[in-house]
């Protein structure tokens, strides 16, 4: 994921899935990365990246959808 850029993080993997889709829809390719201890799902988020030419697109297109 080297040169991705973080744009969400939620501790709620449907939340990301559902940014992701979203971004998918306006044709930016998103990746989402789960950082929840396996043993333990209530540590850790879940993040969901972007090329960095995406980046602020992405990040507007969030705020605009009000996702949190």
């Amino acid at each position: 994921m080297e040169n991705w850029k973080c744009v969400y993080t939620t501790d709620q993997a449907y939340k990301a899935e559902l940014v992701k889709a979203y971004l998918a829809n306006e044709d930016i390719e998103a990746l989402v990365f789960n950082k929840k201890d396996s043993a333990y799902i209530i540590f850790g988020d879940v993040e969901v990246y972007v090329q960095p030419d995406d980046e602020n697109m992405a990040t507007e297109l969030i705020k605009a959808k009000q996702f949190e």
